[in-house]
């Protein structure tokens, strides 16, 4: 398995957010996050990604126990982060931005770029502009190009079509899938547009409360009593 997470439990100032989360990815597998706000979601993306500490569990990467890596150490072992807001570096240029995403990974890994500007052309435009003048979409864009530059194993996309238009939610959801294709690429993305999360998964889970409360194909979860009841669709 690329990514194990074993009875995770996580919160902040003693409050428990996360609860005896268990899963398990596949190489080359998409899962979708879903679930109101305020129930886990990003909590788990902080706990995988080493910005925050599990109070229980272990997750393993390719075999290997993470669990009290720092989040430098776990991108250099293959974990790739695009945060909610995008994370970018405002001030600089899209290409240094890129070039910042190389640095993060691991030195012995290769150069990406081409294959970056390949899903995103558009960012081959702007390479000398400053990345806190693109659009959000193109911000959306660059920050995922950058965690692509890593050379990762696995991706984790939070909210990835927060204030952006739709028309490019869709590109960016098509783009993500093809990367995934074509490169084996593992992804969770957590995001409230469940469309776009039903378009670009085979297996979701939802999360109320900390708590795993529905998992399975997108056609088992669409269709569960779990989904009208929380999701309100």
């Amino acid at each position: 398995m690329a990514l194990v997470i074993t009875d995770v439990s996580a919160g902040y100032g003693g409050v428990t957010v996360l609860r005896n989360v268990s899963l398990a990815l596949a190489e080359g597998e998409i899962l979708g996050v879903l679930g109101r706000n305020g129930m886990g979601k990003t909590t788990l993306i902080r706990c995988l990604a080493g910005l925050i500490e599990p109070t229980t569990g272990t997750i393993t990467l390719g075999g290997e126990n993470i669990t009290d890596l720092a989040p430098h150490e776990r991108a250099r072992r293959g974990v790739a982060t695009v945060v909610q807001g995008r994370g970018i570096f405002p001030r600089l240029s899209v290409r240094e931005n890129l070039t910042m995403g190389r640095v993060a990974g691991a030195s012995a890994r290769r150069d990406r770029t081409d294959e970056v500007l390949g899903y995103f052309p558009r960012l081959g435009e702007r390479l000398a502009q400053a990345a806190g003048t693109l659009s959000g979409g193109e911000q959306q864009m660059l920050a995922i190009g950058r965690a692509l530059m890593t050379d990762p194993k696995v991706m984790l996309l939070d909210e990835p079509s927060e204030g952006i238009m739709p028309v490019l939610v869709q590109q960016i959801a098509a783009i993500v899938t093809a990367i995934n294709r074509q490169a084996g690429l593992t992804i969770i993305i957590v995001e409230q547009n469940v469309p776009m999360v039903f378009g670009m998964t085979d297996r979701c889970i939802i999360l109320e409360k900390g708590r795993i409360v529905a998992q399975g194909s997108r056609d088992e979860v669409s269709r569960s009593e779990v989904m009208k009841e929380y999701l309100a669709i």
